[in-house]
Formats: C-alpha cells, structure tokens, sequence
C-alpha cells in the first residue's frame, strides 16, 4: 500500500509536532502563555516566531 509521505518545511512549526513546540519554546524562553501569544501574532514561520519572541523579550525588559 502506497502511501503520500507528509513533508514539512524547515522554517515552519508544526503545531502538531509536540517535542518540536517543546524545543522551540525552551529554546526561546517563553511561557506556554508567552509562546501561544507569539504564535498567534506572527503564524507558524519559525523566523517570524523568534523575531516576535525578541521584541517580546526586550520590550519586557525595557519596562
């Protein structure tokens, strides 16, 4: 039986993919809270998550 392999791209986030989000956030330092606000801003580009959660991170630490 052949079946279609999934393909997912390099720069996006599978919200599916538990350990993935996992790592992301960990790697960012976000809350659960902190990454769901992050994701639903910028969408699932991992480049415009990390940039979202950089503008995040210094407009936390400026107050």
């Amino acid at each position: 039986m052949l079946r279609h392999k999934p393909t997912f791209f390099r720069n996006s986030l599978d919200l599916r993919d538990k350990v993935l989000v996992k790592v992301l956030r960990k790697r960012l330092n976000l809350s659960d809270k902190q990454f769901a606000s992050v994701v639903r801003k910028s969408g699932s580009s991992i480049a415009a998550i990390t940039k979202e959660a950089s503008a995040l991170k210094e407009a936390s630490t400026s107050k």
